[in-house]
């Protein structure tokens, strides 16, 4: 927040739903872009004398999303035609609830500066998507495609109240709302392919001679990364408040507009005046029947729920006592990869070794191995064993990353792996952890009588020299545990040094 203004923002978030066909009709609802126009018919081309039927699915997963946001769901709700002609929108006007939403009031909470914010929901509602217009950028004046394939998918609209006070918690709102309707298995959220978009509103309140004046809306449009939309807010922002020092422009003498963002330039630039509601003409659909939901309907879809990403973080923190970097990275992982962790956790009963495991050693060969937590090779069964190992002092932590990557070598070349397996390792490689002092004084002597320069160095107060003769040592010793080498190795030298 600028001491010099308050920015004022609200967000219209447009979620398509994971559903095998689209909202009216049975096309198949898949994301195409190389057989653009393949997946219409005469519904979602809206064709004289064709007739929609709604989609139980999407219904059920838009009461889920208004669950998860604890939104007031209706048990009645109707469909409404909201008439705006566009290129993409072949019918002339777009199939969407207008005074009785699916979902009204709720909120959603995400964490701000450390504190949990409340961020209120104004409603959840379910329509059509449009098509695609495709503009040809390569030449000035170029040519302009549709593709009608996007027509008719099923479409969530969450509008929140404007409760966000700055481009970065706006951002936050949108990564934990894609989290939870992913982990929900609501929407697949993909912001490349458009199944997850934002139009931001912004305005600030600005302190003047002893009161306070409101800049116009702006409505910002398609806003299609984390990135973009926070960038577009701080853009916007400024752009705004400087326009204000210059014309005195306020919302008492200009109405609310509308703005692209130009993410090459990173800049807004102006489209349009902004349609009231008395614009789009709303009135009932009259091929359409209104939708009933009991209570008990309701409840089952409740059953469903996850804890959000806000709680499992808090949750992590004070009953794992993980760190905030911890805990933020596992949950932003999505729901597998914690479940993932809290089975390792609960085995091994060390959530920090689990955590520093998962969050390093698995995430590093996940991305290697371009996989999910799922079709990972090591199953949290097996994480479990090995760290099991490493807590109990069975195995140093350099063994147990040894037999780690051993067992990825293993799985590339397609050999099952289990518990025996871990075995095997430790039994070919030597990997035992060794706790005979007596193996360590005869090394150990050895490497001293081998390395007299070294030794000197170490003596003359050069503490670097004494990582080579630890090398050493621990190439002789495999199950060695390095502290405990360097603790026996420099109290041998200074035995010698006073002798």
């Amino acid at each position: 927040m600028s001491e010099e203004f308050t920015t004022i923002i609200g967000l219209e978030v447009h979620v398509q739903l994971s559903t095998r066909s689209k909202l009216f009709c049975g096309c198949v609802n898949l994301f195409n872009p190389d057989a653009p126009n393949s997946q219409t018919c005469p519904v979602c081309l809206g064709l004289p004398g064709s007739l929609p039927v709604v989609n139980r699915k999407a219904l059920e997963l838009s009461i889920k999303t208004g669950l998860a946001l604890h939104c007031q769901i209706s048990n009645f709700t109707k469909w409404d035609r909201k008439q705006y002609f566009y290129p993409d929108l072949p019918k002339g006007y777009q199939t969407s609830q207008y005074d009785l939403p699916i979902a009204g009031i709720g909120y959603f909470e995400i964490e701000s500066d450390g504190d949990p914010r409340r961020i209120r929901i104004t409603r959840a509602h379910l329509e059509e998507d449009a098509g695609k217009i495709i503009h040809d950028e390569t030449t000035a004046g170029g040519p302009s495609r549709i593709d009608l394939n996007r027509c008719g998918t099923p479409l969530l609209e969450i509008v929140t109240e404007p409760d966000f006070r700055s481009p970065r918690e706006a951002k936050r709102f949108l990564q934990d709302l894609r989290l939870s309707l992913r982990d929900l298995e609501v929407s697949d959220c993909n912001m490349q392919e458009g199944s997850l978009r934002c139009d931001a509103n912004v305005n600030l309140q600005i302190p003047s001679q002893g009161s306070e004046v409101t800049t116009p809306i702006v409505e910002i449009k398609n806003l299609n990364s984390f990135r973009n939309v926070e960038a577009a807010l701080i853009f916007e922002q400024q752009r705004q408040y400087e326009e204000w020092k210059r014309t005195g422009i306020t919302d008492n003498t200009t109405a609310k507009s509308t703005r692209g963002w130009n993410a090459e330039k990173e800049i807004t630039f102006e489209q349009r005046g902004k349609e009231e509601v008395a614009d789009y003409r709303y009135f009932p659909d009259p091929d359409l029947v209104p939708v009933t939901f009991s209570e008990e309907q309701i409840e089952e879809i409740r059953k469903t729920l996850l804890s959000s990403p806000l709680e499992r973080r808090t949750r992590y923190r004070d009953q794992f006592e993980l760190s905030e970097y911890d805990a933020h990275v596992i949950v932003d992982l999505g729901i597998s990869t914690c479940r993932y962790f809290e089975n390792v956790a609960r085995d091994v009963k060390d959530a920090k070794l689990a955590a520093n495991w998962i969050t390093q050693d698995v995430l590093r060969e996940r991305n290697s191995l371009d996989v999910s937590i799922e079709d990972f090779p090591i199953t949290s069964e097996l994480l479990s064993a090995l760290l099991s190992r490493i807590h109990n002092g069975e195995l140093t932590t350099k063994s147990g990353r040894e037999i780690f990557t051993e067992m990825l070598a293993k799985a590339a070349n397609s050999e099952s792996l289990s518990m025996e397996t871990i075995d095997e390792i430790v039994q070919q490689k030597g990997l035992e952890r060794v706790t005979d002092l007596n193996v360590f004084e005869k090394v150990i002597d050895q490497i001293i009588s081998q390395n007299p320069e070294a030794v000197d160095s170490f003596r003359e107060g050069k503490q670097a020299a004494v990582g080579p003769l630890m090398g050493q040592i621990m190439k002789q010793i495999k199950g060695a545990d390095p502290s405990l080498v360097r603790q026996l190795l420099i109290a041998k030298i200074e035995s010698l040094s006073s002798s």
